[in-house]
């Protein structure tokens, strides 16, 4: 396949979109609420389904009701090059997360078929199902979801039974939804950055090193309630004074060693919690982040033996839960590489970063090589009625996504 020149996409076409589906499930000041499974979440698949057929693609739903577009290669036995995101939101979410990865698959396609081009390898673009609370279409691809119905039952009480149902799935056939690396030859993700790292660096495009893995944990701090007046200080077992301690040990543990690593402390509630009453029982949060599994083993290592000093030296007892465990996954060097050139050719200024969210790349990429392109959020915002990229900044990013897949078509 020769192409001389390069196809860029349509960015007006593409911002339009944007904004169309943005109305489904529109709220106040310009939000978006579109919960995986509601009757909006139905509609927008429904037009994103309209969409990929008038793109070119066969469109189908699997089991996990992930929304599949297919658009042939000259090659149909090659494994494809795939695309997406999600369509859900938070409850007041934006319009532009996940939203613009989908969208821009879409316009990658019609490109491609606008300028006749048709790619060795054929083409996916991916809605995968509820990516904003159980990440449950991408698990279900990747092979790696939890069989228990129970789990994915909505707050509502609905089963997740009839909601896959109600979007085409079929929870009794989920595990023919899972895919390998020969039916998938590589996965990129266009995303929104939701953060403020490209914008301060005053760069375009956000090469991603890979995702991150989490680690959550509960910690439970035990000390005696007792008269805030008449217990001396000496003899007192604060619950909070050492639950304080923990706050900071966690805090310094992410200062004081080298690298990208992210702890934060989010949670914290006091019992008794009155004015008078020496604190009994402190519960709090850590979430732990990073690219590299080995640091973040090691983390943990040095914050239980923190908190097993903080213990005796404060006369408590602390308990230490583990309550969410997601791998980090790495980028694809191959296709770090092939997004910066596409960059290069396209004038676009970039940088490497780690994604410190989950993405729906992340379980994808333990089967087969996966990469993210990011671009910026304005003043880091996110989940929130006021994130926005600029339509230049969504053609951009969209047009190295194309140039990206195209390249691979060459190497892979």
């Amino acid at each position: 396949m020769t192409i001389t020149l390069m196809p860029l996409i349509n960015g007006a076409r593409l911002e339009q979109n944007i904004i169309e589906l943005s109305q489904i499930g529109n709220i106040a000041k310009g939000g978006v609420s579109r919960l995986a499974f509601s009757p909006e979440d139905l509609q927008a698949r429904q037009l994103v389904h309209k969409w990929m057929e008038a793109a070119g693609m066969t469109v189908r739903v699997d089991a996990a009701g992930n929304l599949i577009g297919h658009y042939a290669g000259c090659q149909p036995e090659l494994g494809v090059l795939a695309t997406g995101s999600h369509i859900d939101t938070v409850e007041a979410g934006g319009r532009y997360d996940g939203v613009l990865g989908v969208l821009a698959g879409i316009e990658v396609v019609r490109t491609l078929r606008d300028n006749n081009i048709r790619l060795e390898h054929p083409i996916e673009v991916i809605v995968f199902t509820d990516e904003e609370n159980t990440v449950l279409g991408c698990k279900s691809m990747a092979g790696t979801l939890n069989l228990d119905p129970e789990i994915y039952r909505r707050r509502d009480g609905r089963d997740i039974q009839n909601c896959l149902k109600t979007i085409g799935g079929n929870w009794s056939q989920i595990e023919t939804a899972r895919r390998n690396a020969a039916d998938i030859a590589a996965f990129v993700e266009l995303h929104v950055e939701q953060g403020g790292v490209l914008e301060s660096e005053g760069k375009e495009i956000g090469v991603v090193k890979g995702i991150v893995g989490q680690y959550r944990f509960l910690v439970t701090v035990k000390g005696r309630a007792n008269h805030a007046g008449t217990t001396p200080m000496h003899l007192r077992r604060d619950a909070l004074v050492a639950a304080s301690r923990v706050v900071i040990a966690v805090n310094h543990l992410a200062t004081s060693i080298p690298g990208e690593q992210v702890a934060t402390v989010g949670m914290m509630n006091v019992s008794p919690n009155a004015t008078n009453t020496v604190p009994e029982r402190v519960e709090l949060s850590i979430d732990l982040r990073d690219l590299s599994l080995e640091l973040l083993t090691s983390l943990i290592s040095l914050l239980e033996a923190e908190l097993t000093v903080i213990a005796r030296e404060t006369h408590t007892e602390i308990v230490l839960k583990r309550t969410l465990e997601v791998l980090p996954t790495l980028a694809h060097v191959d296709i770090q590489s092939t997004i910066v050139r596409c960059c290069e050719e396209l004038g676009a200024s970039y940088t490497y970063l780690p994604s410190r969210a989950g993405h729906d790349a992340q379980e994808i990429g333990r089967f087969t090589a996966m990469g993210m392109i990011f671009v910026p959020s304005r003043s880091g915002i996110s989940h929130s009625e006021d994130e926005y990229t600029s339509p230049e900044q969504c053609a951009l990013g969209s047009n190295v996504l194309l140039h990206t897949l195209i390249e691979l078509d060459k190497i892979k």
